[in-house]
């Protein structure tokens, strides 16, 4: 797999460019206001961490993103397309560019590791014959270090593995955007530096732009390039990790004490 495939709307877009605005993002449950007017603007090639207190709205905002949880009000911008807009057809056209790792990794566990990862391929891609189905898995088994683990279980594989597997069947597509959702939780401090190196390494390679939704300060600071603290629905505070480090702001100090 090449980074930037022609084919993609991603591609189009510079580094430094923006692909992703979200302008007065509205989402509420009943009378429970989650996101309140919350803006952010992605740039190519950048990675981005949320940062929120427990049922803050940062698993609502990038369901959001990607309409899985249609907001109420609001801009989302990805990739030149409003999303909210989308019919049906551009919105799986759309999701196809972007990758979602989902906190429990999400893989079928009646599937093989293969199976997994053709999934996608079968679903977005069915003009591949097998021989290039078998090369992309292979290359995305081999981005993450698990090359011999194809013909495994779900079930055999250790939580660290799983979240392994889960990049390596969203990457497999070669989105331009990564949303990742808590992606070391549940693992050691170790394996979980493991998991923000791959990140970095899978941007690099890649030159991918992601939304990071995590409590692991560690990682945070690993792979973020800016980070947004997110309090009551809105952006409290944008900027590097050092910048915020010295935050005078208690609801954003206490993320960094």
């Amino acid at each position: 797999m090449e980074s930037d495939n022609g084919n993609s709307i991603y591609a189009k877009f510079a580094n430094g460019e923006p692909v992703l605005r979200v302008s007065g993002l509205k989402k509420s449950f009943g009378t429970h206001v989650v996101l309140d007017g919350f803006d952010l603007v992605l740039t190519k090639g950048e990675n981005i961490a949320v940062l929120g207190r427990s049922g803050s709205g940062k698993s609502v905002l990038i369901r959001c993103l990607v309409r899985l949880t249609e907001s109420d009000e609001g801009i989302i911008n990805m990739l030149g397309l409003d999303v909210p807009d989308l019919g049906q057809d551009a919105l799986d056209k759309l999701r196809a560019e972007i990758g979602f790792l989902f906190q429990s990794s999400a893989l079928y566990d009646s599937m093989t590791v293969r199976e997994n990862l053709e999934f996608p391929l079968r679903r977005h891609s069915k003009h591949l014959t097998q021989a290039e189905k078998d090369q992309m898995v292979q290359e995305a088994l081999d981005n993450v270090g698990l090359s011999d683990t194809a013909d495994l279980m779900p079930s055999e594989l250790s939580g660290g593995m799983r979240k392994r597997i889960g990049i390596a069947r969203t990457m497999i597509m070669n989105p331009g955007i990564m949303l990742y959702d808590e992606p070391t939780t549940g693992l050691d401090p170790v394996t979980g530096r493991g998991i923000g190196k791959l990140m970095l390494e899978m941007k690099k390679k890649y030159n991918t732009s992601s939304i990071i939704i995590s409590h692991d300060m560690g990682c945070v600071k690993q792979t973020a390039d800016r980070i947004v603290v997110l309090v009551n629905g809105r952006c409290r505070a944008l900027g590097t990790y050092a910048e915020l480090e010295k935050s005078e702001d208690p609801d954003v100090h206490s993320f960094f004490e």
